[in-house]
Parts: structure tokens; sequence; C-alpha cells
């Protein structure tokens, strides 16, 4: 993939610009990171340094170990000058994120720390994340110090509005989601293809709704973001992607084939027909476990009843369903909505009983990340280590469990797919 050279600038949004680094190489591409010194108060250069895997420049003048080699790189014979070699290198030049005083400096030129330098001296695509006080943001300085430096070509990823650093405050300066710098990044380079090029992966998302009659339904909490994420990981990856959408309102990722359906039949039809042709299924819709026994075309009237009572008949079990029908190459992976104590050996339990290559499991009595939380936390459980997945944003989960379905695919040789009941 592509060599991307990230500079943090100083605020406290530095911490996220360690989850586009994990995107980044999660996605195959390889990052050397700069530093302002200010940056320094926010994130260390360690952090960066254990997720690149390459070390962290923060002074000019400073010794590259690796004279200016991106991961996977021969080293060169001689000692370059770090920024120079570095920007020589790099693919794209990404500053995530930018503080107003970067920014400022950006705009007229300045070469005053590494990170300046290497952006006057880059000629690479560069694309810069702002992030700071609303305040900031929106005076005319610094409005005009964007326009400048948009105007000579650069890609600038705008905030998001929401709370800020500050206690009580809220406002436009947030820094974009990471997943939306790297699309931007992306773009820039012109990525084709990825680590999962060439594989048909199938996502369901959502969850299913069984009708009591024309107004009511028997239903669940899920809305569809751990699907989204997974469907929209993949296809960044370079997967084919098609999304079965159960009752989905949330946008689908661009460049993905989607499928519209409500209820668990009409899942399992529109799955068995795309898992037949598909290398991976990650099935992250809730599929009801029962559905009522007769469903009335018209309204139950409330009227003159004190109660109702439902006769409820078990649904067909898409996930067990496909992994019985499974060919030879097909990976199967599914997800498990635990409640408490015990997820972990349910999850297990689930894996055999219904024969597949992988189980992630996470604990939805959490209020963090429970339904409709923007966060994960997870544990992938395999015939061989568990896995445990650090809680973060659902994109960056995403992209761990992509991570843990090509290391089934490379290392066990066998397919997977990945169910998820949320």
């Amino acid at each position: 993939m592509a060599r991307i050279l990230l500079g943090v600038s100083g605020g406290i949004a530095a911490y996220k610009a360690v989850e586009l680094v994990r995107l980044a190489t999660g996605a195959g591409h390889a990052v050397r990171v700069i530093q302002t010194p200010v940056s320094l108060r926010f994130v260390g250069r360690a952090t960066f340094e254990g997720v690149t895997g390459a070390p962290v420049l923060v002074d000019e003048f400073e010794h590259d170990p690796a004279r200016g080699a991106f991961p996977g790189e021969a080293a060169p014979q001689h000692d370059p000058i770090a920024h120079l070699e570095l920007v020589r290198r790099c693919e794209a030049f990404c500053i995530a994120p930018a503080s107003a005083n970067t920014i400022a400096k950006l705009a007229h030129g300045m070469a005053d720390n590494l990170l300046t330098s290497a952006a006057l001296a880059c000629t690479a695509p560069l694309v810069i994340a702002p992030a700071m006080n609303n305040h900031m943001y929106d005076d005319p300085a610094t409005r005009h110090n964007l326009g400048l430096v948009r105007g000579r070509g650069v890609s600038i990823v705008e905030p998001e509005t929401g709370r800020l650093a500050s206690q009580g405050e809220w406002g436009v300066g947030r820094l974009a989601d990471p997943a939306k710098i790297l699309s931007v990044v992306e773009a820039a380079l012109g990525v084709a293809g990825g680590p999962l090029d060439g594989l048909r992966v199938l996502v369901t998302a959502g969850g299913t709704r069984e009708p009591i009659d024309s107004v009511r339904y028997v239903g669940n909490r899920s809305s569809g973001p751990m699907g989204l994420a997974l469907a929209e990981q993949a296809a960044r990856r370079g997967a084919e992607v098609t999304l079965v959408a159960a009752n989905v309102t949330l946008p689908a990722p661009a460049g993905v084939r989607v499928v519209r359906v409500e209820t668990a039949a009409e899942l399992l039809e529109a799955t068995r027909e795309a898992f037949a042709r598909s290398h991976v299924l990650l099935m992250a819709a809730a599929v009801a476990d029962f559905r009522p026994a007769e469903a009335l075309d018209d309204k139950i009237s409330k009227s003159g009843r004190d109660r109702l009572s439902l006769e409820l008949e078990p649904t067909d079990d898409v996930l067990a369903t496909l992994a019985r029908g499974r060919a030879p190459g097909q990976t199967l992976v599914g997800f498990a909505a635990e409640h408490g104590q015990g997820a972990t050996e349910r999850g297990r339990e689930k894996l055999e009983r219904k024969g597949l290559d992988a189980v992630v499991v996470n604990d939805i009595s959490r209020a963090d990340i429970g339904f409709d939380a923007p966060d994960n936390e997870v544990t992938i459980i395999t015939h061989g280590e568990d896995q445990h997945v650090p809680f973060g944003s659902k994109e960056a989960v995403a992209g761990a469990i992509l991570d843990a379905v090509k290391d089934l695919r490379t290392g066990a040789g066998t397919p997977s797919s990945v169910e998820s009941e949320r």
C-alpha cells in the first residue's frame, strides 16, 4: 500500500491521531510520525512508535535510526537529513491534528520546527485536519489562513461540531473522525486495492423486525453501526462488499452494494443468495430468535382489551444455516452480544456449536459499549488464542476484526464469516 507521513501538532486531539495510525496500518499502509514538541505534552512518542513500529522524530537535528525509511523498507546506506528523506519517500503527508498555530505557519511558509520544515519540503499530497477551540477556528485570521493553504491545493478535513476540550464548551473544532481523515488521505493517494483486494465480503447489519400486525412488531435495539463500520473498513481494504441491512436508517458506506430487508426470513433469503459467492461473511445483524406464530394484516384494536397474548415460534438460525452449507475457502465469524459474567464461555460454546471460525464477544451490560454507543470493546474467540480488542471506536474495532479475519485466512487457510447478534 502507501507510505503515509503523519504530522502531529499540539492539542488534546493528538490522542485521536493514535487511532488514525491504527486504522492506516490496519489498511496496509506504512506510517511514519513527526511530532511537534508541544504535542509531546499530550501523547508521548513511545505510543506512536509502538503502533507504527518505526522511530518518531521531533527535532530537526535528531538522528533517525531508520534513516528516513518507512516500515518494510530498507534504510539507505548514507545518513540523510531526516525531514528531507521522510518527505522524499512519503506518498502523502497528513497533519492531524493541525493546530491554529501550525496552520498559520503553513499558510505563511514558516519552517521553524521539524513538522513545518517537512511540510515546506514536501511535494506529495498534503492533507490537514484542523482541531482547536471553536472561537479560534472561527477567528478571521484562522479562516484566512485556511483559505491560503486551500488555495495551494491542500486538502482540508473540516472539523466536526460537538463537545470541546474545555468543560461545558460546545461548537465547531473537534478533530474529524479518524476514519474520515484516512478516507481523504486515501482519496488523495488514489489508493486502489488493499489487504482484502479480490475478496467478496458479505456483511449484515441492524436488527430484524417480526410483524405482529400492520403496525406493531417484535424487534430489538440494534441500529447497525457496527455492521456499517465493518462494511466500510472492508471496502476500504479493497474488498467487494455486499451489505444486507435489516431496518438500518443510517447512511450506507460508499462503494458498498446494499440489500435492505426487514424480517429474519428475508435476511436468510438475502444472505443465502449472496453467501454462495462470498469468501467472508461478517454477520453483524441481530436476528430475532422468535416471531409471532400469526401476523395479522390489519391493526389489532386496543378497545375492550385488558391484555394481549402472543404465541411465538422460533425463526431460522441464519448463521447456523449458512455454516452448514459453507463451501471450502469460506470464512465464518459470529458476534455474540452477551450480558454480564460468563460472556467468553458462552461465546466459545457458540463457536463450537455453530461451526464457526471465530466469534466476537462484547458485553452489552456496559452502557459505554452497548447498543447505540459509538464505541466498543470485544474479545475475538477462535480455535487458537483469544484476542482482546481494547475500548475504541467501532471503526477501530472493525479494523481489528478484519485483521483477525485476514489472519484466519492466511494462517489457518480457512475463510471466515462474522455474525453479530447486536
